[in-house]
């Protein structure tokens, strides 16, 4: 009778949390480039405008009378009719609404489910998404391509955003900053790799394939599925209790800002401690994507014939406009470099003075930067306007990784993948918000006769304002009220949802390995890629100097 009561735990599945737990052999320093392996795929969100021309010249032979009076909805269906640059545009920011909706909805449950199931679904969005996007394109069929490569890749960026988020902050509980920095390094520096691979690949195609969008957007897509999945699989969680050999958590109250206690997800997006750091968040990237993305124009408008040794009153023909527009361009090379180096650098650092203290870093050193744009444009001191950008660049790519370690100091680690999701809607809001409320002061300026070298002033004075108020909202955050905290009950729930009871392991002598060629093989495999990016890019900057 005995044997008939026993209840047989099932085997845990290849995706399963269980299956994931680290043994004696494993070296922590395997998991950051699982995750850079995930973030650099789906950083090129962040190089995609390179498709946007040759989407806009796939036919050949258009009605120039009936396709000039079609508006987005008529482009949506038609395969009689070129798209325009603005109609596919739309794309990107059906990405970052989807990415921010899809880290909140579903980030509870990538906690239970654990890194692998949860990277490799978002191997399957963002890889499959691309794939059908390219199927979108060789029919013509733009709603397709919204859908395939904008809400099921949206989907892939939201899960693969924080999938690795709750794993490194386990594994580096002594380097929050560090860890979490080298995996949201990788998105953006993704499209460093991405966007000059993509342009590469149409070229080849091109002979076969109209713009060769089609076949590069699958190439792709299988790709990033391949390496994202390659990531997802090389993902281990440490036993409940493991702790780095020789590290010691610091006494408890040692640092206000640092909790030694847990905030479940239902509760923490009720405290004010969220909602401040939403704020802060979302001010930061209004201010960072509103230079972000009027950079090249605002350079060359402020700037002009400057650019290459001409005044700036110089009249200028079309080979010295065409210089011009390159130099722009470099610009860009050296935003893409500066901002995935900030996330690095600015997470690194926020171990030794704190979250809190690093983002009044980025809101006072920035309103003194932003402020002085308008001056340096006015003086015409181009050189100095490029350092300033870069800087500002660093910073907005700063509060992205920072972020997840200042809510694990808040909040606690044991759900801070879930509460990181729902933090993303800020992003969502900036990042679809703040370049509309860009375009339309500027627009608004030039309507009004201000010239074009002036037209970004009141921007910049505006982005400073924000900044202000950022400053504010961080300086008012302070640790959670206790009343907020899991109770051990609550707790133990929790970790039960996660099979911890099933994963105990060995913590005492859990991965305690060596890095060995394995780990060295792993970190060239995501390395050497974004070394090639950085070369690109100094290549493309290279023009500026």
């Amino acid at each position: 009778m005995s044997e008939s009561m026993t209840t047989t735990l099932p085997a845990a599945g290849l995706l399963d949390r269980e299956r994931t737990v680290a043994g004696t052999q494993f070296n922590r320093w395997l998991v950051p480039p699982a995750a850079l392996a995930i973030h650099l795929c789906i950083g090129m969100a962040y190089g995609f405008s390179v498709f946007w021309l040759p989407m806009s010249k796939l036919l050949t032979g258009t009605d120039a009378a009936l396709c000039s009076s079609m508006g987005f909805w008529g482009q949506l269906t038609t395969t009689s009719c070129n798209w325009t640059v603005p109609s596919v545009t739309h794309i990107f920011e059906v990405f970052i609404a989807f990415l921010g909706i899809s880290a909140a909805v579903w980030g509870a449950w990538l906690e239970h489910a654990g890194p692998r199931k949860a990277g490799f679904i978002a191997a399957l969005c963002w890889g499959g998404g691309l794939v059908l996007g390219g199927i979108g394109v060789s029919t013509h069929q733009l709603w397709l391509v919204i859908l395939g490569s904008g809400v099921l890749g949206g989907i892939g960026l939201g899960l693969g955003y924080i999938t690795p988020v709750s794993t490194l902050i386990k594994w580096f509980p002594d380097r929050r900053g560090l860890a979490t920095g080298f995996a949201i390094m990788g998105f953006g520096g993704g499209a460093m790799i991405g966007a000059p691979l993509a342009v590469a690949l149409m070229k080849h195609f091109s002979a076969t394939s109209p713009q060769g969008v089609a076949p590069t957007l699958i190439l792709m897509g299988i790709l990033y599925f391949v390496v994202m999945s390659a990531g997802a699989f090389g993902f281990r969680v440490p036993p409940t209790g493991w702790k780095p050999l020789g590290w010691t958590p610091k006494a408890q109250g040692g640092n206000a800002m640092i909790t030694d206690h847990e905030v479940h997800l239902n509760k923490a997006w009720k405290t004010p401690q969220f909602w401040l750091v939403w704020g802060v968040l979302c001010l930061n990237v209004t201010a960072g994507i509103g230079v972000l993305s009027m950079a090249s124009p605002m350079l060359q408008d402020v700037f002009g014939g400057r650019l290459i040794g001409l005044g700036s009153a110089a009249a200028l023909d079309a080979a010295q406009k065409a210089s011009v527009v390159a130099a722009a361009a470099g610009l860009l090379g050296l935003i893409s470099l500066f901002n995935s180096g900030g996330r690095l650098f600015w997470a690194a650092l926020s171990d030794y003075i704190g979250r809190k203290t690093t983002y009044a870093v980025f809101f006072a050193l920035g309103i003194v930067l932003y402020a002085s744009l308008p001056s340096l444009g006015h003086s015409g001191a181009a050189g100095l306007f490029i350092l300033v950008v870069c800087i500002i660049m660093t910073m907005y790519g700063g509060g992205f990784a920072t972020v997840p370690a200042y809510l694990a100091d808040l909040f606690g680690t044991q759900m801070v993948g879930a509460i990181h999701g729902r933090l993303l809607t800020a992003w969502s809001v900036a990042g679809v918000a703040g370049p509309f409320l860009i375009a339309a002061i500027r627009q608004t300026q030039i309507n009004a006769g201000v010239a074009h070298n002036l037209v970004y002033d009141r921007t910049l004075y505006i982005l400073t304002g924000l900044l202000l108020l950022g400053f504010i909202l961080n300086m008012l955050v302070r640790p959670v009220n206790p009343k907020y905290y899991m109770t051990p009950d609550e707790l133990a729930r929790e970790r039960a949802l996660k099979h911890e009871d099933r994963i105990g392991g060995d913590a005492e002598h859990a991965a305690r390995g060596s890095l060995g060629l394995v780990g060295v093989l792993a970190w060239a495999a995501v390395g050497i890629p974004f070394l090639i990016g950085v070369t690109i890019a100094l290549q493309k900057a290279a023009v500026l100097f």
